[in-house]
């Protein structure tokens, strides 16, 4: 059960002039929730504490999708696309900063050197379990970030959670403010002309795809030729 959906069952056990009272049903939902709250972090916790005596136990790390913030998990196929594009273009020793997009950066983490950086913007808190490579990103607020990261990374990869034009249009000052060049957007086909105009991105035929399928149609974008660059991957 979701805390949205335990609040509203709070709310509509108040009556008008009357102290709130929760009836049974109402608390006996609070403290599944609650319950399974703790749960979550305490599995976190020990992720966490593991992972401090060996790394590639966070490689192994499954989070659910959280839909109240907008997350869908990239299939296997996309995460492979995504991950060795942004290898490419790190280089031996760049960086890749991926933004609101986890399951691309766990996916990095399965093949990049030691000598590669890749480092997590996301407002899901579940990930900091992956410690200094977490970094907490609000689209909201989209130049709050550490300054000694500002034009640092040879590629940045963002996937905004909302289509909306003020979700792109923060996340893009983000993206430009990290990036030393090269940008890759994930995000739906009606924001074509919004990304043009921000990043001066094009619309790819490589389509990237989740593992639940989204009713929207979902676009990749860059502001290079990604095509014949993961062309090369694909048939090499």
């Amino acid at each position: 059960m979701s805390e949205e959906q335990v609040v509203n069952m709070m709310f509509s056990d108040e009556k008008d002039g009357d102290e709130p009272e929760l009836s049974l049903s109402t608390l006996a939902a609070l403290n599944e929730f609650l319950s399974e709250k703790k749960e979550r972090e305490e599995r976190l916790r020990l992720i966490a504490e593991t992972a401090e005596r060996n790394e590639k136990v966070l490689d192994e790390v499954v989070l659910e999708e959280d839909w109240q913030l907008s997350q869908f998990w990239y299939d296997d196929h996309t995460s492979v696309v995504l991950a060795n594009e942004a290898l490419r273009l790190a280089g031996t020793e760049g960086r890749i900063a991926c933004i609101s997009c986890p399951t691309l950066y766990k996916e990095l983490r399965k093949h990049k050197p030691a000598s590669v950086k890749a480092q997590l913007f996301e407002y899901d808190t579940r990930f900091s379990v992956y410690g200094d490579d977490f970094t907490f990103y609000d689209y909201r607020s989209p130049l709050e970030i550490p300054k000694d990261l500002g034009s640092s990374f040879e590629v940045v990869v963002a996937d905004p959670p909302f289509l909306s034009e003020e979700c792109l249009t923060k996340t893009a000052l983000t993206m430009r403010y990290l990036s030393k060049g090269p940008l890759i957007l994930c995000t739906g086909s009606i924001m074509e002309d919004l990304a043009g105009r921000l990043l001066q991105l094009r619309m790819c035929a490589f389509q990237p795809k989740h593992r639940n399928n989204l009713a929207n149609d979902f676009r990749c974008y860059a502001n290079y030729d990604f095509d014949s660059a993961t062309l090369v991957h694909e048939t090499s």
